[in-house]
């Protein structure tokens, strides 16, 4: 996307960091392109549970740092076990 698109995306970074003084933050983008929905470690959203407007997928390699004034809203929290697979999902393509 270029600049200007706004775009989904999932916070992905500790909160000790989301709570301290930097300006930026790490996230993950979200797609609605559904056939990233098998690749290795992504995560399949329903729209319910997302707040979005299509069932969309949590990209897990696409990690990228924003400056945190381009965040716009906040959608909503997604439920622990969501968070749990990305979790997994990210130490699937960190090797950790």
């Amino acid at each position: 996307s270029g600049p200007g698109f706004r775009r989904p995306v999932l916070v992905v970074q500790s909160n000790p960091f989301n709570e301290s003084r930097i300006s930026t933050v790490v996230v993950a983008v979200v797609t609605s392109n559904l056939g990233l929905a098998d690749a290795p470690g992504n995560v399949r959203l329903s729209k319910s549970e997302a707040g979005l407007q299509k069932p969309s997928v949590v990209n897990v390699s696409q990690l990228i740092t924003l400056d945190r004034s381009l965040l716009t809203s906040k959608v909503r929290a997604l439920s622990p076990s969501t968070m749990h697979q990305v979790d997994e999902g990210l130490r699937l393509v960190l090797g950790t």
